[in-house]
């Protein structure tokens, strides 16, 4: 016998799990909320094979690219676990764009990547519709991405996230520059845990004895919506302190807390644990686990989601700034030439 076997009995890539039509329901879907997040440069919606961008309509004379990536890590599996998915995406492209913006660069464009076992089309569109409001937060543009359905490669109702996105500066303008001993350091307050250290989190609430429907011990609502507060996107206030002038370096504080993070930008600090308040969730999981002060600043944020160093004559001013651009500063410290974060005070 010849012939394809292609007949009655033949094999399509629906039998073997993957769904074209979904994928194709899902792009119809998203692109309204697409749609939404166009800035200037952005030259075409979804659809294509890639993204075009023109630098000069977004206002560049003489631009340096900047790019990043990354994901949610394992905040994702609560998102998954209690099927509360809008945030994550949100928290997707806050870790790029908050990373961004640390070099002196505006965020331009955002692609994503999501990949599951099964698609569902409803499931799916709620973490892109939070990814659009992501980038509206963030006033950049969701031009595309990828969504791949994976039969045998993730367990029912699984999928994972990741993003990447690009930016802009003129040239000169990276940071970190300038910094110099007696810059003054000004912390902007996180709105949670943000998106590192779950790992952790997810074994003190083992310990705790606690589900993720239980009530929050801290707050309103349950346990597991508290801990799937979305990260907090710094781009817009700290794009006008750059533009007003005095700020010399930024930090992201992510993975490895203030201990780690502030070192990448500036050569020590010098940081009061008196000036701010640990925040309710921090105090929870440091006392869950009976967690020291060194681990709780090396592994979380502790309620300080970025940091600036900043001119001490501009300090001021900045400050004021901030706060008018709805953030909530606090005065950390001094930069140093010690070469490590060092800390006085103490972490309540």
């Amino acid at each position: 016998m010849s012939g394809t076997g292609a007949g009655k009995n033949g094999i399509t890539y629906a039998d073997a799990g993957v769904d074209i039509d979904a994928g194709n329901a899902l792009v119809d879907r998203i692109k309204p909320a697409a749609k939404r997040t166009e800035r200037a440069g952005t030259m075409a919606g979804l659809g294509g094979f890639g993204a075009l961008f023109d630098l000069k309509a977004a206002g560049y004379s003489d631009p340096i690219l900047v790019a990043a990536t990354d994901g949610v890590g394992t905040k994702l599996r609560i998102a998954i676990d209690t099927g509360l998915v809008d945030g994550v995406g949100i928290d997707l492209v806050a870790m790029c764009v908050n990373d961004l913006v640390c070099q002196g660069a505006e965020p331009l464009f955002f692609l994503d990547y999501f990949a599951t076992g099964k698609l569902s089309v409803d499931h799916a569109a709620r973490v892109v519709e939070g990814i659009a409001e992501g980038c509206l937060r963030a006033s950049c543009a969701l031009v595309g991405g990828e969504t791949a359905e994976m039969p045998g490669m993730y367990p029912e109702g699984d999928f994972d996230l990741a993003g990447f996105s690009v930016g802009a500066m003129e040239r000169g303008g990276e940071l970190p520059r300038d910094v110099a001993p007696g810059d003054v350091l000004l912390g902007l307050a996180s709105d949670g845990v943000h998106s590192n250290g779950y790992s952790l989190v997810r074994k003190l609430v083992e310990i705790s004895g606690l589900g993720w429907d239980a009530a929050c011990p801290w707050g309103a609502g349950t346990l597991g919506a508290a801990l799937l507060t979305p990260t907090r996107i710094y781009v817009r206030p700290a794009l006008a302190a750059i533009r007003a002038g005095g700020v010399h370096a930024l930090s992201h504080i992510t993975g490895g807390g203030l201990s780690e993070n502030l070192t990448r930008v500036v050569p020590g600090a010098d940081i009061d644990l008196d000036a701010w308040d640990l925040p309710p969730v921090f105090g929870w999981l440091q006392q869950t686990g009976g967690i020291e002060a060194a681990e709780m600043l090396k592994t979380f944020n502790s309620g300080i989601g970025m940091v600036l160093a900043v001119a001490p004559e501009r300090a001021g001013a900045l400050t004021e700034l901030l706060r008018a651009e709805g953030e909530t500063v606090i005065q950390l410290g001094t930069v140093t030439d010690s070469g490590k974060v060092t800390y006085r005070g103490r972490l309540s």
